[in-house]
Order: structure tokens, then C-alpha cells, then sequence
């Protein structure tokens, strides 16, 4: 068998490079910053955020608004990753998997309560799990379809077998899918929380602000502040603003054009962080005149990719579904390059020398990326016509309802590839033979030969034109020197905080 497990350690304060976790304590990201000062453990962090949850209920609702802030925070799973998308134990202390990818075994942490004060138990694991493979209102419903039984042999063991073997299955753990909830909880987790991880939720001022307290009984390492505050800022410019007049300890998804700002001010160390953002113009494949791969192909060519990095201030080029740091990644950029004279060619092969369509956009992510397509796509004879909305908008008329031409939106999650896959997704691609490679990709034991099947099913994606990937995005953000411990990497789909300090100013 497989075992992936955590040994007791002494945590070193001379060990600025590597954080040593013990089996007993919840995980928590590398230190980044360090800070001039010594830890005021009654601190509040107050951290600029753009992107406000509609609710808080993470069972039921999709986003990166409410895994940012609530995994690991306020929910934990077995398991979970770190910023470099590394699968780690969580509430569970070890696991084991079975030879033949099936059978995964977990072993629980000892002493972990639920914020009502309830002890956890392999139960609420079950109960959790078992909720998440049969109903399919629940975040994860999809992800745990082979997932066949969940069982508890004793009060700290839960065992999971599948019905055939998933090489996603333990990191899609890492996820919604895989939270614990406690058995027969009645929490209204729309606008509450009962979960076991290092903080409670406060407060919610809509519109405003979430709070979080550090939470006392916490089973492992206590949370490095008494107080979180989420500020929500969807304008760029405002946050800079709130950053430098002092309401901000960190200030996250700044605007490389505004970095200056914040550097001339000396109140601010900003770091460049990896992710697994994709900055992806979505098409409506089965939309006229979406549905011709001529027409794709040829606003696929038509857009300067090099240009419009530049113009956003950071990123980096990709040409395909899958990112550098996730499993199956190729350079593709031979597939789409720059070339507007056969993009204005395949459109008067497909009977569109003019053609005007809407691009459909959240509006908290400004006007750089729309003013660098409709300038791209004038050139080659297409009128982009921009129909900036409100998150909750974009969220019912594109990704629920589908009604759509052209869309943007930062796709941050990783291994997300299966989205492609999904002819019921909101990209409305339906490709059986990448929907076969996917399958066989996942199925397959072997983590090298299922990245390479992975690639090959990535390719027939970008070779269709399914959508185009403008950048892979890269996050800036602003900390003051006090703060120590920010997670750098990864923030945009999760913030880690219970390792950060802030120090006695």
C-alpha cells in the first residue's frame, strides 16, 4: 500500500525556509514575509478581497469566492493542498492507498471539535461523504460518482472504496467535495458556519465585510491572530486607495498598473505569485456563429496574446486548458498564433466578413482585457459589443443559463481540465474523444502516463477552439512589513491564514 503520513517534529524558529507540521496540528503556508516585530497574538488582519460571496454555503454553492476564505479556515477536509497544489493530511492524521488505486483508508486526528463544541467522529466523515455521493445538489456530487461506499470501522478510521480508480479522487478531497460536516447539523450555512477548522465566522456585513475570531479550542496550532477581516473592494483603484490610507494590512489582486502606487508609498512589500489562474474567453460552442470552428479559430488568431499581457502588466502566455503547474500541461501556442490575415480568411470562408458579437464580462475585472479585444477584433472585421454585469448576473445568465456569445472570466481552480469534458458545462463543447482521453486519464494508476493522456486530450481541446486562454494569471499582493506568513501562491483560490502573524506595531 501507498502511505502518505505526518511524523510528530519540533518546529524550528530557525527554519525560515521550510515549515514543519507535526500529525497533530493543522497545516498552515510558507512564511514569506518576515516581520520587524514580535507576534501580537490579539491582532486583527484586515485583507483586501474583490470577489464577495453571494452566500456561505459551500455545500451547495459553486465559486472561488467562498473556497478562498472558508477552506481551511473555517472548513477543513482529510485532506488538503498546499500553495504548490501538493496533497497533505488535514483532519486526517494518515491515509493509505490501496495498490490498486481503489481503496483509501484514513486515520483520524484526535481531539478535533466542531465550533458548537461536538467532538468529531469517522460519523460525521460518513455522513458527509455519503451525502456528497448521493445528492446531487451537493458540491462534489460529480467528483464522487465512482465513489462506491464510505464506511467507518471505528470512531477514528473511515475507509473509501471506489468502483474504479481515479487519479483526481484524492486531490478532488482537497476541495469542496470533500469537507466535513457534522452529522445531523441544522446551521443555516447560508449565512452560518459549524466547521472544525482554526477560526468562527463573526460576522457578515454584506456588501462590506466577513470577520473572523480565532477559534479557542481549536485541535491544533491556535490561529496567529485573534481577528480576520475580509474587506470587499471590487474596484482596483479603491483598494490601492484603502490600502494607502492605512484600512488595509494586505491588499490581494492588485492591478500590476497600479502597482507604483503602492511601491512609492514604502507602507507595502508586494509579491508575484504562481497560479493555476486561467484567464479564458469562453465561446458558446453551440451558438451560431460560435458553433463553426472556423469562426473560433479565426478570433482565436486574431488576438495579440503577447500585447494584451502587456497591457494587463502580468502573466503569462498559454494557449491551452491546461496550466504549467497542473498534470498534462504542453506548450500549444503553435495551434493559435497571432495571425489576423487568416483569421479575416476563415471568416469569409465562413460567411462572416462582418460580424458583430457581445462579450459578456463581471465587471470587477475592469476594462484593460475588453479594450484589448474589441482593438484586436476591429482588425479583423468583428464589432465586439461589451456587456459589463454584476458577478450574481454573470453567474445566472452565463454559467447557469448559458445564454451567451463570448465571455471572460478567470477559471482559478486547478485540475480543471474535466470542465472540458462536461458537454453540459457552460462552454456547451461536446468533444466524445476528449471525453474518452479524460476518462481514461483519470482511470489510469500511473501519475506520468495519466498526465500524458491528459495532454493529448488538452490538444484536442485547443486544436477545436473550444475557447481561447489568454494568460495564465499571475497575483500581486500587497503586505505590510508587519504582516508575516501571507501565503503567496494559489490565493486565488485559497488563503491558508492560520499561520499568519502581525506584529506590535
Amino acid at each position: 500500500m501507498f502511505r502518505r503520513t505526518r511524523r510528530l517534529a519540533v518546529i524550528s524558529a530557525l527554519a525560515a525556509t521550510a515549515v514543519i507540521l507535526s500529525a497533530c496540528t493543522g497545516s498552515a503556508p510558507e512564511v514569506v514575509q518576515t516581520s520587524g516585530g514580535e507576534p501580537d497574538p490579539d491582532a486583527t488582519l484586515t485583507v483586501g478581497l474583490v470577489l464577495e460571496p453571494t452566500n456561505l454555503d459551500i455545500r451547495h454553492t459553486s465559486g472561488a469566492a467562498l473556497e478562498q476564505i472558508l477552506v481551511d479556515n473555517i472548513y477543513e477536509g482529510l485532506v488538503t493542498r498546499t500553495q504548490e497544489n501538493e496533497i497533505e493530511p488535514r483532519l486526517a492524521s494518515d491515509y493509505e492507498v490501496s495498490e490498486d488505486g481503489l481503496t483509501y483508508t484514513f486515520t483520524l486526528n484526535e481531539g478535533v471539535t466542531f465550533h458548537d463544541g461536538a467532538a468529531l467522529t469517522s460519523a460525521d466523515v460518513v455522513s458527509s461523504y455519503d451525502a456528497v455521493r448521493t445528492d446531487d445538489t451537493l458540491q462534489g456530487f460529480a467528483e464522487f460518482a465512482g465513489v462506491a461506499s464510505v464506511e467507518a470501522p471505528d470512531e477514528s478510521t473511515v475507509v473509501m472504496t471506489l468502483t474504479e480508480p481515479n487519479q483526481n479522487f484524492l486531490f478532488s478531497l482537497t476541495g469542496p467535495a470533500g469537507l466535513v460536516f457534522q452529522s445531523g447539523d441544522d446551521t443555516d450555512l447560508q449565512s452560518a458556519e459549524n466547521g472544525t477548522g482554526p477560526f468562527t465566522l463573526q460576522n457578515w456585513s454584506k456588501g462590506s465585510t466577513i470577520t473572523f475570531d480565532r477559534y479557542a479550542d481549536y485541535w491544533g496550532e491556535p490561529a496567529g491572530v485573534a481577528e480576520v477581516v475580509f474587506e470587499y473592494i471590487p474596484d482596483f483603484t479603491a483598494g490601492v486607495n484603502a490600502a494607502l490610507d492605512g484600512s488595509l494590512d494586505v491588499l490581494t489582486a492588485v492591478d500590476p498598473n497600479l502597482t507604483p502606487q503602492l511601491e512609492d508609498s514604502g507602507e507595502f512589500v508586494l509579491t508575484k505569485g504562481r497560479t493555476t489562474d486561467k484567464a479564458t474567453l469562453a465561446f458558446n460552442n453551440a451558438k451560431a456563429p460560435l458553433d463553426d470552428v472556423r469562426v473560433r479559430e479565426a478570433l482565436r488568431l486574431g488576438i495579440d496574446h503577447e500585447a494584451l499581457i502587456e497591457a494587463v502588466g502580468a502573466g503569462e502566455p498559454l494557449y491551452g486548458p491546461i496550466p504549467e503547474l497542473d498534470p498534462g500541461y504542453e506548450d500549444l501556442s503553435e495551434v493559435a498564433p497571432y495571425d489576423p490575415a487568416r483569421a479575416k480568411e476563415l471568416l469569409a470562408e465562413a460567411g462572416h466578413e462582418d460580424l458583430d458579437l457581445t462579450l459578456t464580462i463581471p465587471s470587477f475585472y475592469g476594462t484593460t482585457v475588453p479594450q484589448v479585444l474589441v482593438s484586436d477584433f476591429s482588425k479583423i472585421g468583428v464589432t465586439l459589443e461589451v456587456d459589463s454585469v454584476e458577478f450574481p448576473t454573470w453567474l445566472e445568465d452565463v454559467y447557469t443559463n448559458k445564454d451567451y456569445e463570448l465571455s471572460f472570466v478567470l477559471h482559478v481552480e486547478p485540475r480543471d481540465f474535466g470542465n472540458f469534458a462536461n458537454p453540459d458545462y457552460y462552454f456547451n463543447y461536446d468533444n466524445p474523444e476528449v471525453q474518452s482521453l479524460y476518462a481514461e486519464a483519470l482511470a489510469e494508476i500511473d501519475p506520468d502516463a495519466s498526465a500524458d493522456l491528459l495532454a493529448e486530450a488538452a490538444r484536442l481541446v485547443s486544436e477545436d477552439h473550444a475557447a481561447d486562454w489568454l494568460y495564465t494569471g499571475q497575483t500581486i499582493t500587497a503586505v505590510r512589513p508587519i504582516v508575516t506568513g501571507f501565503p503567496q501562491d494559489s490565493i486565488n483560490s485559497r488563503i491558508n491564514l492560520a499561520g499568519v502573524t502581525v506584529a506590535a506595531e
